[in-house]
């Protein structure tokens, strides 16, 4: 449940690419200096969750690539740091995992490198058979000057 004041939309209109561009450009540990063309074309091509303070202003993201039927990614969850520490990113999450789009999916991914509890509670765990992913992994794409 999220603070008074607050809400989750998925309208794509609602996005502020720039301020999603800047936090994952500059803040994220996983984006490096990605370009501002990328991100909006991931945000365009994704079910992308917008967090928003009552003046409307965005303070959170988060993003699920899928097919909204069997399969889905969850990518680029942040909270704005000022806003940290007030419950706003369980209550991203619970809006993610209770959309109507991803519920009956067979598998349900993310990677992390630093917020297992967050996901747990929402039932994401590590893989049991980890030798059976492989993947593509290309982390030098847009480095940080």
């Amino acid at each position: 449940m999220l603070p008074a004041g607050y809400e989750v939309s998925t309208d794509p209109a609602r996005i502020d690419l720039d301020y999603v561009h800047r936090y994952l450009s500059r803040e994220s540990y996983w984006a490096g200096a990605i370009p501002r063309e990328v991100v909006a074309r991931s945000v365009a091509n994704a079910l992308s969750f917008g967090l928003y303070a009552a003046d409307g202003a965005q303070v959170g993201f988060a993003r699920v690539v899928t097919d909204r039927a069997t399969f889905a990614w969850l990518a680029d969850v942040f909270i704005d740091p000022d806003r940290q520490g007030l419950g706003l990113g369980k209550g991203l999450m619970d809006a993610v995992v209770a959309h109507h789009d991803l519920q009956g999916l067979r598998r349900f991914m993310l990677a992390t490198a630093d917020a297992h509890g967050l996901y747990e509670r929402y039932g994401f765990k590590t893989i049991d058979n980890p030798d059976r992913l492989m993947a593509i992994i290309r982390t030098d794409l847009y480095p940080r000057p």
